[in-house]
């Protein structure tokens, strides 16, 4: 009993320390990294019209990102596996750092796209990386609580970023250089340094740290290595089977009608709230409300689930508190019901993405978790060009967002109802089809 005891002081005294070592620069990471990626709807406010940009056309460049982003995820996570978390990760952070700042040379509908493109080639793999990276270090009753935190960096960049974006499009004539011009290179540039950062910040697995003492890397590398084992008895561990599993596909389909709502809103609330005759600055403090919120959130219902160790409702609720505030939000009217509203089904959306990723890390390991995670995370950002275009369209089309409002709702109120499809991994006891 006593050694049981001491083992178990072991382990938590290593995931401690990996905590405080890969998780507050991970989360500096991926805040920089949402940025980069969302800055372009701040931008909009003046580059729309700098550049004549059509709703349509912006709403395609917005979600042009995507098709490259897509298409090398699963390679870059192999490439991941292959050749270590700590150079890959890297690599990944400065190529999209310099293409972000490039956003600031764009000066036509082609140079737009092609930008956007090259964006989501340089980040491909980076957040299914990171999933894939932090099911080296911690065990699964851990996952959707650090998840969580990872995540929550999301909603918090916005809240600074809102105000600080609304800011630099204040610096519109400055050194000969419009406002969103700077935005993107300002924005843009901690990549590159966080890149160069992360080859001494991070290491590839427990068994590589000389951060940990000797029996916190056996006691920390043998749970994950017992938990990799049982996942194979009920998961996918080879190739093959993770990317062409039922189950696994359907997973794809919840993220993408979760991705829907992400990004259907992150790219347009600033322009939602703009319509209210509101200047760049007040409109990235008013932005920045819901995600501060919907952080909090975030952190409370991944520990919540982890706690109860329940996954679909805790998936399914919020959705479907999401999908009710948006369709409040296509007929809330005056601007402080809005904000309400906005406020709701972003904390509800948000809140949703801890839990949901602890589906295919218990689903998956080895190789199969390598490609099934970087699989499913990219089935659903192609609601990332889908999203953002049809939201566009629909605007274009009414001239109002009420349409496409009701859209991501009827979206987020679909996962919700897939969500409840799925068991909780601690239930599997056969493997799945």
């Amino acid at each position: 009993m006593k050694r049981q005891t001491d083992e178990a002081a072991t382990l938590a005294s290593a995931i401690r320390k990996a905590s405080r070592r890969l998780i507050p620069f991970l989360c500096l990471a991926y805040a920089v990294n949402f940025l980069d990626r969302v800055n372009v709807g701040f931008a909009a406010l003046d580059m729309n019209e700098d550049l004549g940009f059509s709703p349509a056309v912006y709403g395609f460049g917005a979600g042009v990102f995507f098709l490259g982003y897509i298409l090398f995820e699963i390679p870059s996570n192999l490439a991941l596996r292959r050749f270590g978390a700590r150079i890959w990760i890297a690599r990944i952070m400065i190529s999209w750092g310099i293409v972000a700042c490039a956003m600031a040379l764009v000066h036509s509908e082609t140079s737009f796209y092609v930008l956007r493109a090259l964006l989501g080639i340089a980040e491909a793999g980076f957040f299914p990386g990171i999933i894939l990276y932090l099911t080296f270090w911690f065990p699964a009753a851990e996952r959707a609580r650090i998840v969580a935190v990872f995540m929550a960096s999301v909603p918090l960049a916005t809240v600074i970023g809102g105000p600080l974006s609304g800011a630099l499009l204040e610096m519109h004539g400055f050194l000969g250089f419009k406002g969103w011009q700077w935005l993107f290179v300002i924005q843009g540039f901690p990549a590159v340094l966080l890149g160069l950062l992360a080859l001494k910040v991070l290491t590839n697995r427990p068994e590589e740290a000389n951060w940990l003492t000797n029996e916190e890397r056996l006691a920390l590398s043998g749970a994950i290595a017992r938990e990799s084992k049982e996942t194979e008895a009920v998961g996918y561990a080879d190739l093959r089977a993770a990317l062409t599993r039922p189950r696994v596909l359907a997973l794809g389909g919840l993220y993408f009608l979760m991705v829907t709502g992400l990004y259907g809103i992150g790219f347009w609330m600033p322009q939602v709230i703009a319509g209210f005759g509101l200047g760049s600055l007040t409109v990235g403090f008013l932005t920045a409300i819901p995600y501060l919120f919907a952080a909090v959130a975030m952190v409370f219902w991944g520990r919540h689930s982890d706690r109860t160790r329940e996954r679909r409702w805790h998936i399914a609720l919020p959705l479907f508190l999401a999908a009710a505030s948006f369709a409040w939000t296509a007929y809330s009217g005056p601007l402080l019901p809005t904000m309400f509203a906005l406020t709701l089904a972003t904390l509800g959306l948000y809140a949703a993405f801890a839990p949901f990723w602890t589906l295919p890390t218990a689903l998956l390991t080895g190789a199969g978790a390598a490609a099934g995670i970087a699989l499913v995370n990219s089935i659903g950002n192609a609601a990332g060009f889908a999203g953002p275009y049809v939201v566009g369209v629909l605007k274009e089309a009414t001239g109002s967002f009420s349409a496409a409002m009701l859209f991501i709702a009827a979206a987020a109120a679909l996962g919700g109802l897939m969500a409840l499809s799925f068991r909780n991994p601690q239930s599997a006891v056969t493997k799945p089809a």
